[in-house]
């Protein structure tokens, strides 16, 4: 007799492992970010349109398949039709690649939460160097966040080619990073069920203080008048829908095989219709709502450092001209920069190049996203609030929390085909097989804590999903709807929820979502070849600054064996399946 599948206790559990799963870091450190550079509030629109044409319909047929065909990413396809196997296995080996990165990320989490413990906070200052005598100089010519991330953090090499040592202490909160999500993964739905309540609820929890103390901080209405200010123009550039479509494709974590793990553990009458609506609902509510936080800390951050420009110049002014105290202020400065350049032009002339150009809007418009906006920026604004230790260690236990409950979904992708296998379940128990995932990936992962890991940590965040993970789905909606059956399909959704499909689920998924993946494929390939010799960004420390340099011709190498790896696995599945269905009729 076959064994029981093992099922969540309830559906909100299920529920809450997709949003633990979709709401990640993306959530905070991306869509904000695409807010800056796309027009604030009138990115909504685009965004808000490809949530309702892409996100919803693929997020549920993905649910829908897992819950009814009860297996993994591999079992799942190869059950709606055997050339198909190669599906699977892309999603899993796409998983993989994304849990030997992503998990560092955590690492990095662990090693700020513990030094937000230290008053004051070690990326306030910047360090006395050997002599102390004065400051050391890659951290004068950066910043104090700068010269902490880059320097402290990850001791980083000038160039991808110098990978230099491991560095034993981010090597050491790898560890402790993979030991948390074994501890969380060790008995499958078990203890993940239970885990999800904690990471799926605990980062509202903390987004919710820090809205409360991102509004009363001085500048943050700045901050929510850029965010709300809509730039209508930006609707007629197509990078705008493009990127909003990636945001919304990426962001529900579609085609990585987690999504399927997940409700093949659920009943089979479960209304997985109603839950794919919900968690892509609150999935973009999250996003819009980490913006507002954002915003806030932007705003409060970009103040700060304009009103710091502002005082270092009329200090400059008032000690050069010998002015008195106070004739100069912030409101009168341009006025007076006129006058003293009309009644001193020569002494006026000689400052000059001293004298910088101050300018909130500036401040508002420098976009950054990725690790940047999230170890650099938000540490920046973190250091100028009272109390600062209780707002950083709250601000990467959110990041924790977020990190974790998405390892939880791509460990789920590798490991339930695994444990689905009846041969390997059957030698070997789910404790080892969630140890070995563990230990591979750790090991792999250590490539990332070498001096030269953030290079190749980018490598892997650029390039080893988005090409596959846009085929992959492409593949799966036209597999269900044109190889298994659209009308199939509905029948089968009628028997788990009591109703049919309506019309807007038919046409979503029989023609605009997959002529909507096909255009984003291409504008992707076009992009690739319209940029040429692909780059990446290095840090000289004897500028203290990013510098853009050509990747060599190893990394390139690399590129295009992530690439290759995941989406070469679809076409090579149907030609095996084909050869032996020939050779064994």
């Amino acid at each position: 007799m076959e064994k029981a599948r093992p099922l969540w206790d309830n559906p909100l559990q299920f529920v809450f492992a997709c949003i633990s799963y979709a709401v990640g870091l993306g959530n905070v450190w991306r869509f904000p970010y695409l807010c800056q550079m796309h027009g604030g509030g009138g990115f909504l629109i685009p965004y808000l349109i490809m949530l309702i044409v892409e996100g919803m319909p693929l997020l549920y047929l993905e649910l829908a398949v897992g819950q009814h065909m009860r297996q993994g990413s591999i079992g799942a396809w190869k059950a709606i039709s055997p050339y198909l196997c190669g599906v699977g296995i892309a999603s899993v080996i796409v998983s993989f690649f994304l849990s030997m990165y992503y998990n560092v990320i955590n690492a990095w989490a662990f090693w700020y939460l513990f030094h937000s413990f230290q008053d004051p906070l070690p990326w306030a200052n910047c360090p006395l160097n050997l002599n102390h005598t004065d400051y050391v100089e890659e951290c004068e010519k950066a910043t104090p966040t700068q010269y902490f991330w880059y320097r402290k953090t990850l001791n980083i090499s000038p160039s991808i080619e110098e990978s230099g040592n491991i560095q034993w202490e981010q090597a050491a909160c790898l560890v402790l990073a993979w030991l948390v999500v074994y501890l969380c993964i060790l008995r499958g739905t078990e203890h993940t069920g239970k885990v999800v309540y904690v990471t799926a609820t605990l980062p509202y929890v903390v987004l919710l203080i820090y809205l409360i103390r991102g509004l009363t901080l001085h500048g943050a209405a700045n901050g929510l008048t850029y965010m709300f200010t809509p730039k209508l123009e930006q609707l007629a550039n197509p990078k705008t829908w493009i990127n909003a479509a990636t945001q919304i494709f990426f962001s529900l974590g579609l085609g990585f095989g987690s999504l399927i793990a997940f409700a093949s553990y659920n009943d089979p009458k479960n209304n997985c219709e109603r839950h794919a609506i919900i968690v892509s609902l609150i999935n973009s509510t999250t996003s819009i709502f980490a913006s507002i936080v954002t915003f806030s800390i932007y705003g409060f951050k970009a103040t700060f450092n304009y009103e710091n420009c502002m005082s270092k110049v009329i200090l400059m002014l008032t000690n050069f001209f010998d002015l008195e105290e106070g004739s100069l202020t912030i409101e009168n400065l341009e006025d007076m920069k006129n006058f003293l350049a009309s009644t001193h032009p020569s002494e006026y002339a000689e400052l000059l190049p001293q004298i910088k150009n101050c300018s909130l809007e500036a401040e508002l418009d420098t976009a950054v996203q990725g690790t940047g906006l999230a170890f650099i920026v938000y540490s920046e604004a973190i250091k100028n609030m009272e109390v600062s230790q209780l707002y950083s260690v709250l601000y990467f236990f959110m990041l924790l929390m977020l990190g974790i409950g998405s390892m939880l979904g791509n460990t789920a992708a590798i490991l339930t085909p695994l444990t689905d296998s009846k041969f390997i379940t059957s030698h070997v128990p789910r404790e080892m097989i969630s140890g070995g995932v563990c230990i591979i990936n750790f090991l792999v992962g250590l490539a990332f804590t070498l001096e030269a890991g953030n290079y190749w940590f980018d490598i892997f965040n650029d390039y080893a999903a988005t090409l596959s993970l846009l085929l992959i789905v492409l593949v799966e909606t036209m597999a269900v709807c044109y190889v298994y059956g659209l009308r199939r399909f509905s029948k089968d959704l009628s028997v788990m929820s009591g109703h049919k499909p309506s019309w807007y689920w038919k046409i979503m998924w029989a023609f605009v979502s997959p002529v909507l993946i096909v255009s984003l494929f291409i504008f992707y390939i076009t992009d690739y070849i319209r940029t040429g010799t692909l780059q990446y960004q290095a840090w000289d420390a004897t500028e203290g600054q990013l510098v853009t340099k050509d990747y060599p011709s190893g990394a390139l190498a690399v590129i295009g064996l992530l690439v290759a790896a995941s989406t070469l696995c679809i076409p090579l599945g149907a030609l095996v399946t084909f050869i032996m269905k020939r050779t064994n009729p």
